[in-house]
């Protein structure tokens, strides 16, 4: 099977037709894909499963669950970013807990840098990731273990749902800064979208106070990963993947990619009044599994630790 670069990607992206029907195509390819996803051809912007473990009022077991949450997808970005800076990943310390072990993760490696700049970025994503794993893990009573992670298949069921790849071509994130870019892309959003999602759920003003740090270091990260990917000319990519998100997370059209229609770049995805948007725990699993209706899948291939599934 082919490895795919972004050279391959991008001149696929290059002959493309408007926004407004690439996006109606990109659907259509998802529908056609869906036998793959398990899931039905009514389509894939379908109602998001209402989320297993939260628990319906404000109080510390709530905040907890919600830390634990976010624990897996932190320790998803640290997973990433720690094996494209030095192609190993979290230590035992920093993954196991007295609620199991960790799961092992599938995929990554040290990426051969072109630019310092790049090269200078990933570093401080990786040492921000890791100090995240370890300040959740101590801000909960009982933090849950790694689960499962697949940097691997996860990315290439996306390109190729996105149209950004052939349907038997592979997508590796570890082949170059461009690709590990574009796969941080996909993440980082999510991740800023779920915080701020995340903020009217808690009630403790110390973990209000944490869960605020969280997501102003994710805003600034994600915002220097756009910035990048609209220098490097890879706009028209996240345009594909922006929508896949979009689709995958429900009927909304809230998702935002790095450039604009009339081709202008969008560093900031916010609405009119600026202000970013939000996401619920479901429609952040809907994603992270790459199926709306899915217990696990995707970047989760045993499905996320803790009781917010």
């Amino acid at each position: 099977m082919p490895e795919c670069t972004l050279m391959t990607a991008t001149n696929t992206v290059a002959t493309q037709p408007p926004a407004a029907v690439a996006r109606r195509r990109l659907l259509q390819t998802m529908l056609a894909g869906a036998g793959a996803l398990g899931l039905s051809r009514a389509g894939l912007a379908a109602t998001i499963p209402p989320t297993q473990g939260l628990r319906p009022t404000k109080s510390r077991a709530r905040d907890q669950d919600i830390l634990n949450f976010a624990l897996n997808f932190e320790y998803l970005g640290a997973e990433l970013y720690l094996r494209a800076l030095t192609g190993q990943g979290l230590t035992i310390q920093d993954t196991g807990s007295d609620l199991g072990a960790p799961g092992p993760t599938i995929g990554g490696r040290k990426v051969t840098f072109a630019t310092k700049v790049v090269a200078d970025l990933v570093k401080e994503l990786a040492q921000d990731e890791l100090g995240h794993v370890r300040a959740a893990r101590l801000a909960t009573d009982k933090s849950i273990p790694k689960p499962t992670i697949d940097l691997q298949n996860s990315f290439t069921t996306a390109a190729r749902l996105a149209g950004v790849i052939g349907p038997n071509e592979t997508f590796d994130a570890f082949a170059n800064e461009d690709n590990l870019l574009v796969a941080a892309f996909m993440l980082e959003d999510v991740c800023v979208t779920a915080l701020k999602g995340a903020a009217p759920l808690l009630a403790e003003p110390a973990v209000i106070e944490s869960a605020a740090g969280f997501l102003a270091t994710e805003g600034y990260q994600a915002g220097a990963i756009r910035t990048l990917l609209v220098q490097k000319g890879l706009g028209a990519l996240t345009v594909k993947l922006s929508d896949l998100r979009d689709t995958a997370d429900g009927d909304g059209d809230t998702d935002q990619p790095v450039v604009n229609p009339d081709g202008s770049a969008n560093i900031v995805p916010a609405d009119a009044n600026g202000l970013a948007f939000s996401r619920t725990p479901g429609q952040v699993l809907a994603i992270a599994y790459l199926n709306p209706t899915a217990e696990k899948g995707g970047f989760f291939p045993d499905g996320v630790n803790g009781r917010i599934r």
